[in-house]
């Protein structure tokens, strides 16, 4: 197969693919007009990407296109339902690059709390402050509050507890036996979290459910000057609520991914909030360690090789969890060269819509059994056909 990666990623992943022997255009920096241009030149029928974004028009860009690999968790940035209505697999790499995510989330908690970043500025511009820079309230014993408790936010909330926060939790999944097996304290909703947390931490999917999930009303929630810190999507962040809870409560803030993020990978950057006091600002590179670069790489080569291997796609988001299929047509037949063929055209006449099939061979590959679920009317006359083509064994037909 032919394979596009848009973006960069381990060296690794490209030998492995290669030694696979696949044909991998590593072009790292592409975007927009270039990916367009690229799709519609090369003709991949493999895309992997990690920020690049894909939309409506790249998916038209090729019509050989297949498979696209989202090389970290979240896939926001692909067209999903665009690849969907044209048959193309999209597929994550989910929790690989979790630690490295966690790691930060970490990292700006503590840089928030001791001032790390204006201590550093102040001693490389030649000023000794350390009367202003020993004030920090210290972690030990605060409440860290965390919205969303997958992969990464399990893992913040254990590194936390090795720093001897207390942990209080919200998501959709959390049921109050986990909370108690990992050692956190359940609560019912996000503003339940936000009002008793000394520093919040986001940590959930970019969907049209949380969408600015940290609204107005939740930062009016929070303690004032407390902290906030969001690694995850810039769309469950409403920034001009932020920057009224920076100037009107004091609230002090840190992000990996904001509104207008540039879509290079380097260049000028401008954004409302960059000169802000109150927030630290880092260039979306939550996932973006040398381990967790390679543990995605690893994870993407897996997903191709399966897909190219059996039409397998572990990790596909775009499946119907449940299709409109209303009956299960159950054939056995002998394994000969034309019957399913057959059965299909018999389907096909009565109007059934096949959702999904398998057909099972036998040891020694004299039988086999399709099964078909299908969306339509299973007539007794057309059941009766199928039973009567030549190497059809039996027909049966349950609903659904």
């Amino acid at each position: 197969m032919k394979i596009l990666l848009a973006d960069t990623l381990a060296p690794t992943c490209i030998d492995q693919l290669e030694q696979y022997g696949h044909v991998v255009f590593n072009l790292p920096r592409l975007s927009d007009e270039s990916l367009l241009e690229s799709l519609g030149e090369l003709k991949p029928h493999v895309l992997v990407v990690r920020s690049t974004k894909v939309p409506t028009a790249a998916l038209m860009a090729n019509p050989d296109l297949e498979l696209i690999v989202r090389a970290g968790a979240g896939y926001d940035a692909i067209d999903v339902n665009g690849a969907s209505e044209r048959g193309i697999f999209v597929a994550n790499c989910p929790g690989k690059n979790a630690a490295a995510v966690a790691e930060l989330t970490i990292g700006l908690i503590l840089a928030l709390d001791r001032a790390i970043p204006e201590n550093v500025m102040a001693a490389r511009e030649g000023m000794w402050n350390k009367a202003a820079f020993s004030k920090a309230g210290g972690i030990k014993g605060r409440t860290l509050g965390l919205v969303g408790l997958g992969h990464i936010g399990s893992l913040v909330a254990g590194m936390a507890q090795g720093l001897g926060m207390q942990v209080i939790a919200w998501s959709q999944s959390l049921t109050d036996e986990r909370a108690q097996a990992i050692g956190v304290q359940r609560r019912t909703g996000p503003l339940d979290v936000a009002a008793e947390a000394d520093i919040v931490s986001l940590h959930v999917a970019s969907t049209s459910d949380t969408n600015h999930l940290a609204n107005r009303v939740f930062f009016e929630a929070m303690k004032e000057n407390a902290l906030f810190v969001n690694t995850t999507r810039s769309a469950v962040v409403d920034e001009n609520a932020l920057q009224w809870a920076m100037e009107s409560r004091g609230i002090r803030a840190a992000i990996d991914v904001m509104e207008f993020e540039p879509a290079a990978k380097e260049g000028a950057f401008e954004h409302p909030l960059r000169h802000h006091p109150n927030l630290y600002m880092t260039h979306h590179i939550g996932g973006s360690t040398q381990q967790a670069q390679e543990a995605v790489a690893a994870e993407a080569v897996r997903i191709i090789v399966a897909y190219d291997a059996n039409g397998s796609v572990p990790n596909c988001v775009n499946l119907a969890a449940q299709t409109p299929a209303t009956h299960l047509l159950t054939v056995r037949h002998l394994d000969k060269v034309g019957v399913l063929a057959a059965v299909l055209d018999e389907v096909r006449k009565a109007g059934w819509n096949v959702q999904e099939m398998e057909n099972l061979v036998f040891s020694g590959a004299k039988a086999a059994c399709a099964r078909i679920r299908f969306d339509g009317n299973p007539r007794d006359e057309v059941l009766t056909g199928i039973s009567q083509l030549p190497d059809v064994l039996a027909v049966s037909v349950i609903p659904l």
